[in-house]
């Protein structure tokens, strides 16, 4: 028999579905207004008369940002950035995770390593400390300032070892006694029914390793080494590239505007996790309640 919702559970539902759909309006509508100007005229989008739809619609600040040689390094940077650290990271979780999932009676010490790595989540060095052993390192000015420092995300790990420890114990055991080792148990079982919190993780580290501008602007010493989004926070807050559009055409010149330069840069920086987010989506809702079901 088929329950029909009252009247006053159909009014609760609308109404959610309402504020829901202007909560969701509130958070696109600044991208979509980002959009917008980045293909309106200079004049435009400084008069403040771009909303919603472009007006006066060009794509001249999209190839002035092309032609630029300082973003597109920061691109490249970003780019090296994201694919070594991402890689760097997953392997470590990996490697980290599954000696720390299994039973205290198959790994002795694994309560002594999991607080070893629990304390850097309770307590921190600080800013001075990390950067002078960075710069003692001799890492400063390099890739790998950015991409060691966060190679072991704990949190990240802890959310594995979950993950990892979640799976039936049976399969494993039925390995070993096929004569499988760790290795071929880790790479042949573990990984491949691990697929979505991997996925997710995986996401979590794209995104924060390109979104991530703060140590860039501390351990570059150059702004040729900068990532995108270094470089980006120094042409919106410190104003360092206007001077550029002096090198331009006047008919590209008279399109153009501070705005509408700065809105088709951050366009372009965030296309690349707005391309890859879809991609990953349908892992991303299974793992997310990585390590939350335990049976």
């Amino acid at each position: 028999m088929v329950e029909h919702a009252s009247w006053s559970r159909k009014w609760f539902l609308s109404f959610n579905y309402i504020v829901l759909a202007l909560m969701a309006f509130a958070c696109l509508f600044p991208i979509i207004q980002m959009v917008a100007v980045s293909f309106s005229s200079g004049t435009a989008a400084s008069s403040g008369r771009v909303t919603v739809f472009p007006i006066e619609f060009t794509t001249d600040a999209y190839r002035y940002v092309m032609r630029n040689e300082a973003f597109m390094r920061s691109v490249w940077v970003s780019v090296e950035r994201v694919v070594l650290g991402s890689s760097l990271q997953m392997l470590m979780m990996v490697l980290i995770a599954y000696p720390l999932s299994k039973d205290v009676s198959i790994f002795r010490f694994r309560t002594v390593y999991v607080w070893f790595f629990m304390i850097t989540i309770l307590f921190s060095g600080g800013l001075i400390p990390t950067y002078l052993t960075i710069k003692m390192t001799g890492l400063m000015n390099s890739i790998w300032a950015l991409v060691i420092p966060n190679a072991v995300p704990v949190f990240s790990v802890v959310l594995l070892l979950n993950f990892f420890r979640n799976l039936p114990k049976e399969l494993s055991e039925a390995a070993f006694i096929d004569g499988a080792g760790h290795w071929k148990t880790l790479w042949k079982i573990y990984i491949p029914l691990s697929t979505p919190g991997l996925a997710t993780l995986l996401l979590f580290s794209l995104v924060g390793h390109w979104n991530s501008w703060f140590d860039g602007i501390i351990y570059m010493n150059s702004p040729d080494n900068y990532p995108l989004q270094s470089y980006l926070q120094t042409i919106i807050l410190l104003k360092q590239d206007s001077a550029a559009l002096s090198v331009l055409d006047a008919n590209i010149l008279s399109n153009l505007s501070d705005r509408t330069l700065k809105s088709a840069q951050i366009g372009l920086g965030a296309l690349p996790i707005l391309l890859v987010y879809p991609f990953l989506q349908r892992y991303f809702m299974k793992g997310i309640v990585l390590g939350s079901v335990k049976e």
